[in-house]
């Protein structure tokens, strides 16, 4: 990896390591409503406008039912369900559980129809999710079961969005895709979150967060996000991954002052092992499988990415 691939890394490692930290510290003033409102439309103010100059809205039109299920299933109902349960949980924990989407992600798959077998490595990476998942829920939650029963959604969501992607949209350019999402998502919350804003300005430290949150978060991020596939490959750039749940560790521990449990220790080293081990793909049976299929070579361009917390 060149040194600016490291750089673009290391960045977005971090950036959608901290969602989970802001989202913690912005309803303690703000609704999740109002949040995901603000969020979205941060986003599509710094977004839609290069997608309008460039005449291709046009072709995101006819394709609007999927676009609007794959707002719905990765951003709309998912950033507001993530930050009703963030009033509950630690911002930690929150991060840590996302990160058995891709676990989640490889089981749908294969429950949908992928031509792809599980095999002994991928049974096994979920057997070690799965673990990982019990042991946070049992040995560090201490909420309410709405919190989980959110937090399952949410992951589900964010498994389900690159499925319609790959299935419907893998050939439209994906910040299109991005900034028609958030723009309806932010449509979606505006009855909702304008009308529970607060009567009196919240602190410059939850507007902060906010700003944060849409800016960096996310339309710098997408962006950050593109130049990486663009210089490493789609496959290397997803490894950010594994990295940011340890960032979202790390932030709540030393910025929020979580706990650091012996259950968020065994969690994340099982989730994590258990994703790398059914994500990652058999060499030979790939190379097999596109010597018969005469496969090309994918389009970065195409690759979409989880939505950040």
């Amino acid at each position: 990896m060149t040194r600016r691939g490291w750089w673009l890394f290391l960045a977005l490692s971090v950036i959608w390591g901290i969602p989970y930290l802001l989202i913690r510290v912005a309803v303690g003033e703000l609704t999740p409503a109002s949040i995901v409102f603000l969020r979205t439309t941060i986003g599509t103010l710094l977004l839609l406008p290069a997608v309008l100059k460039s005449g291709r809205l046009r072709t995101l039109l006819p394709r609007w039912r999927a676009i609007l299920l794959f707002t719905l299933v990765e951003v709309a109902l998912p950033w507001w369900l993530l930050a009703d349960a963030e009033r509950r949980i630690t911002s930690s924990l929150s991060g840590l559980l996302v990160a058995s989407v891709p676990l989640v992600g490889a089981l749908l798959s294969r429950l949908m129809g992928a031509h792809q077998p599980l095999g002994a490595r991928r049974l096994a990476g979920l057997g070690l999710g799965f673990a990982g998942v019990v042991a946070l829920v049992g040995l560090d939650f201490s909420g309410d079961a709405a919190a989980i029963l959110e937090m399952t959604l949410v992951v589900l969501g964010y498994a389900l969005g690159p499925l319609i992607v790959s299935r419907r949209l893998a050939d439209l350019p994906s910040l299109d895709v991005v900034a028609v999402s958030l723009g309806a998502g932010a449509l979606f919350h505006a009855p909702v979150g304008i009308a529970q804003l607060p009567a009196t300005m919240p602190s410059s430290t939850v507007l902060a967060a906010v700003v944060v949150l849409g800016v960096v978060c996310t339309a710098v991020a997408f962006l950050l996000f593109f130049r990486l596939i663009a210089e490493v490959g789609p496959v290397r750039a997803m490894v950010i991954t594994y990295v940011n749940p340890a960032i979202a560790v790390l932030a709540g521990v030393v910025l929020l002052a979580e706990p650091f449990t012996f259950g968020t220790a065994l969690g994340f080293v099982l989730i994590l092992a258990g994703s790398w081990l059914a994500t990652g793909a058999d060499r030979a049976a790939t190379s097999a499988a596109q010597h018969r299929l005469c496969l090309p070579a994918r389009d970065p361009r195409s690759a979409l990415p989880r939505s950040p917390g």
